[in-house]
Formats: structure tokens, sequence, C-alpha cells
């Protein structure tokens, strides 16, 4: 019987007793926060971990404070599809399978602005450039292997929108864009699961929780406090106490359960959160602070559809 964990378990709780050694994986964004954490909660057990940053020096540092140095750096700005493919091309010139991926890199709330590539920022940053990534190293995971793709709660503010992703007719709203982006990141699993499960493969998406890390670096303070008084209040005239941030192991036990310890035929192309499945699948109004998942984010044909999309985008097809 599989062991249960909830929101407070932490990575290394997650991974107690269990044995990495020969294990591989591919954790991106390793520069800070949760990434960080991941990789050194995978090299602790075992794995053998490659990081990609934008900033390898960031990352070297960020991971010798954090007791995960050594670990094989891979410069990947996925903001840059040029750099998103030279790494690429870097780790299938290496020729090493994986075991496990984990496409934890982001960016949240961004200024409207665009990419290289002239992507709306957290649209292609978050998901296109992962996009890019992952399909041209998938032919290196081993089968029985996993993809995990970070998303988030905030795929709840909004759906994709295929038809004006770079918002070009739309107005730019900061949440709207970091929730299409999120979505994309569930999407994605879904149709990347139902592609490679006949290898054993099986792709998921996790929400790590509400953490501070430098992601929240664009999130007005005051927006933010503001946010969070309200949720208070309402957990107070629940009788609940109120909200607590996770710290950072607490956050990357999601991504290590999903990718590690969870069951593949119960993670494969399906939503996680607190270190099990979401079941509550629902269009009704869902607070800041519960459990839950759209149905569009979990829609196969929306995944098919947003697959050809991002081809399209990206001028490549997988």
């Amino acid at each position: 019987m599989t062991k249960q964990f909830g929101a407070k378990s932490t990575t290394d709780q997650v991974l107690a007793g269990i044995d990495l050694n020969g294990q591989r994986a591919l954790v991106t964004g390793v520069s800070a926060g949760l990434g960080v954490e991941t990789a050194r909660a995978l090299k602790a057990r075992g794995t053998e971990v490659v990081g990609t940053a934008r900033d390898l020096t960031k990352a070297e540092h960020a991971l010798r404070e954090a007791s995960a140095w050594p670990i094989e750096l891979v410069e990947v700005d996925l903001a840059s599809l040029e750099s998103v493919r030279a790494g690429a091309d870097r780790i299938v010139a290496d020729g090493r399978q994986f075991d496990l991926v984990i496409a934890n890199a982001g960016v949240m709330a961004t200024p409207f602005g665009k990419t290289a590539d002239g992507f709306e920022t957290q649209f292609g940053t978050n998901h296109l450039g992962h996009f890019v990534l992952i399909n041209r190293i998938a032919p290196l995971i081993r089968d029985g292997g996993r993809l995990v793709n970070l998303a988030s709660s905030g795929h709840r503010y909004s759906d994709v929108d295929l038809d004006d992703p770079n918002f070009e007719r739309t107005a730019y709203d900061p949440a709207i864009a970091y929730g299409r982006s999120k979505t994309a990141n569930v999407l994605f699993a879904v149709e990347f699961d139902r592609r490679h499960k006949g290898r054993g493969i099986r792709a998921t998406a996790v929400h790590p929780g509400g953490i501070q890390t430098e992601l929240a670096r664009h999130l007005d303070a005051a927006w933010a406090d503001a946010t969070i008084a309200s949720i208070n209040a309402d957990l107070a005239n629940e009788g609940k106490p109120p909200f607590e941030y996770k710290t950072i192991p607490q956050g990357a036990a999601t991504s290590i359960w999903a990718g590690v310890v969870a069951d593949a035929n119960e993670v494969g192309g399906r939503y996680c959160e607190n270190c099990h499945v979401t079941t509550d699948v629902t269009d009704a109004q869902i607070s800041a602070i519960s459990e839950g998942v759209r149905p569009y984010a979990l829609d196969p044909e929306r995944a098919k559809a947003l697959w050809a999309k991002s081809e399209e985008m990206v001028g490549e097809r997988f």
C-alpha cells in the first residue's frame, strides 16, 4: 500500500527509505527555489541529476549553498528557442537516458513582454520553451520513465487562447497570461502522456502550492497582501486557521512524489497537488486555497489542439 503524504510533507519525507542509485533525472530551472531543492533531494538519494538554467554561475552558487553540488549543468534560456535547441542538442549528443524529467523552470505575472522569438513572455517561457526542449529530448526518456510539468492553481484564471496566444488582440493581464501558460503546462502533460504511454512513459502536471520564492518577484506587494487578507477572512468565517505558505521542501515534495513515488498509472495524464492526484474537477468557483482543477486543463481534445498550435508557433513538428 502506498504511504499517504499531504500538504506539509517534505521532499525528504517523500523519499525516505528510497534508493535512487542508478537513476538519472533532468530538472529545469536549478538556479533557485524549487529547482534547487528538487535537485538536492534527488541527488541525496543517489540520482544522477542534470540541471538546466539560464545563468550557470547563479545555478552553481545556489546548488553549492544547498549542498546539491556537483551536478551537471546545461545552459538553457527558455525564452530563446535558439538557446533551447542548443541545450537540447547538447543533451541529445551526450546520449545518456533519463528516468525522470521535471519541467520546473518558469516565470510568473511578468509585465507585458516578448521572448526572443516574439512570443508573449509567460506563454513562450513556461510552455513553448519546455515544449521544444522536452520533445527534442523525448527519445532519451527510458521506457517506463516519467515527465512532471510544474503547473499551478493559477491555471484556474484562464484557459489557453489558441486564437490570440500573444495578446495581439486581447488586453494584457499578467494573471490571465500566467493562467494561460499554466493551463498549457497541464494540457502538454495530458497530450505527452497520450503519445508516449505506449512505451510506459507517463506524464503528469503538479501544483506545488503557495511558496515564497523569487518566482513572485513581479507580484505587486500590496496586491499580494490584500489577497492573503481576503483569503484569511474567508478562512476565519469558516472557522479555519489562517493561510500558511509552504516551505520550499514542502513545495517541491509533490514534484518528487509524482515523479518517483506515486503509481505511474495513477498520475499519468492527471493533475496533482499536496502529494496526491486531484479528484475535484469542476467549473464551479474554487477558492484560492482549495484543491481543484478546471476541466479545460484536462480536456484531451484541447490538449491535441494546443500541441498542433505549439508546433505551428515554434515551426517544428514532433
